[in-house]
């Protein structure tokens, strides 16, 4: 049953969730025909990370520039410009026959679908309000999850059916019929721009400031700097742009203008947790899933149906789960997120002992009950801990919350993903271990960011029960409160 009263209401869900799945398909859909579309281009390494990573880093850096914008100008308009671009590009993509158009591409497409996904979390929070907003959020954000799970497998099918030279094209070219119907329902269905804000409102040295930052945290952990010094001068960057930023919305503040980062977001405690959780949830999930996907084809010679169908349980459990977790929620409060991290750690734990005793033949079969698992886990994480977190942003900064958050996840994911790929590669090019081993550790590398984030995870509920002025208005109850009311 979709929430909200009005049949308009449920509309605009549709759409939303509709471009959820059309931008994040797209993104884990490519990645297990890489193989695939590195032969038929004959790109080098360095191509090929650029264009798996650089969708992911345009991505990102869209996000709060976007988010900023729709809470200013609206965001009807820049949903269908964005929408737009990803899928005319997406056949630019697809048709691509050379690397570095590829690339181009891609870079424009991943933009395109930060923008689109700023406006999504911005525009469900200005059409729901209650519990009805906490379960739009996560229905988006299921959707979103589930079409990450499906990525895999429809790009292995998709590969073994029609070739690796068709194959891969034919992976950038699946949103493309997905991406026209939701542009069409999106001019009809999505709310008209509310024309109520001056243009003097929107932080341009704000938003440059957090562009550059994006930049400089990411682009470290997709072009990987070649030397100790090099790394060095990216964090010394970073730290610096950090500073600027922090010290340009301070003065904006002290003007009296409205800055880019609306001043209660990083004063509440539960948004910047609920944020921290995110992130290391987000990023060990990728992590994770990548690593598996390098061990089935790479460690254990499997195809890539055969590694897609391995991971398909996850997609079936978290659909299901989720599906339950809101009554779960009415009945633990925060404490959802707990359980669902602790079975995410339980789940990791179990695949790496797996990888480590189980016979060769049975590991495949295995390896599927494991990703059951872990679907399930993230059911009961996802969604509930998304709607947790954007129930203490401001209506005026929805936009830029959703996109902060989004951002920060990016963020995590380039950082966990450099970190356990590379911890793999590293354990299987070593003269010991092998893959089972490297396997195991890269898992373990995984679950102690569930670890962490399961820690934070129970901090939560002392700090949100604390009363707090400036959280929520009159229109946005506690998500806690609301959700066990019902």
């Amino acid at each position: 049953m979709l929430p909200g009263e009005d049949r308009a209401a449920r509309r605009v869900l549709m759409v939303c969730m509709a471009a959820g799945v059309t931008t994040l398909l797209d993104q884990s859909v490519l990645n297990i025909a890489v193989p695939a579309l590195r032969q038929s281009l004959e790109a080098g390494p360095t191509d090929v990370q650029w264009i798996v990573a650089g969708y992911s880093l345009t991505f990102g850096l869209m996000l709060v520039p976007g988010g900023s914008l729709g809470d200013v100008r609206g965001r009807k308009g820049l949903f269908l410009v964005g929408l737009s671009a990803f899928v005319l590009f997406g056949a630019v993509a697809a048709t691509g026959v050379r690397p570095d158009l590829l690339i181009a591409a891609r870079l424009v497409q991943g933009a395109g679908a930060g923008l689109v996904n700023s406006q999504v979390i911005g525009t469900l929070q200005d059409v729901f309000s209650g519990l009805d907003r906490a379960r739009a959020l996560g229905l988006y954000a299921v959707t979103g999850g589930i079409a990450a799970a499906l990525g895999p497998a429809l790009g292995g099918a998709l590969v073994a059916t029609c070739g690796p030279e068709l194959g891969w094209r034919l992976c950038l070219l699946l949103n493309t019929p997905c991406g026209m119907v939701t542009l069409w329902l999106a001019f009809r269905w999505l709310p008209k721009a509310r024309g109520t804000v001056g243009r003097s409102r929107l932080d341009w040295w704000g938003l440059i400031w957090a562009g550059a930052l994006t930049l400089a945290l990411m682009l470290p952990f997709i072009s990987r700097p070649g030397s100790a010094q090099g790394a060095a001068l990216w964090a010394v960057t970073a730290v610096g742009l950090a500073c600027c930023l922090v010290l340009g919305q301070r003065l904006r503040m002290r003007s009296g203008r409205v800055p880019l980062v609306h001043p209660s977001l990083p004063r509440s405690r539960p948004y910047t947790l609920g944020t921290a959780i995110a992130m290391a949830a987000f990023g060990s999930s990728l992590a994770a899933t990548l690593v598996l996907t390098m061990f089935l084809q790479s460690g254990l010679g499997l195809s890539a149906l055969t590694a897609a169908l391995v991971t398909l349980p996850s997609a079936v459990a978290m659909g299901v789960t989720s599906a339950v977790a809101w009554r779960v929620v009415r009945r633990l409060g925060p404490h959802t997120v707990t359980v669902g991290l602790a079975l995410g750690i339980l789940t990791l734990l179990g695949g790496a002992a797996v990888a480590l005793t189980a016979p060769r033949t049975a590991l495949p079969l295995l390896l599927a009950a494991v990703q059951l698992l872990s679907g399930a886990a993230a059911g009961l994480t996802v969604s509930p801990n998304q709607a947790l977190v954007l129930q203490h942003a401001p209506a005026e900064a929805a936009g830029v919350a959703g996109g902060i958050l989004q951002m920060a996840q990016r963020i995590a994911a380039a950082v966990a993903l450099s970190a356990v790929s590379g911890s793999y590669l590293h354990g299987t090019s070593g003269s010991t271990g092998g893959p089972r081993t490297a396997f195991a550790h890269a898992t373990l590398l995984c679950a102690g960011l569930l670890t962490a984030a399961a820690v934070l995870s129970l901090l939560r509920p002392h700090l949100t029960a604390r009363p707090r002025p400036q959280l929520p208005g009159p229109g946005h109850p506690h998500p806690v409160d609301g959700l066990r009311r019902r």
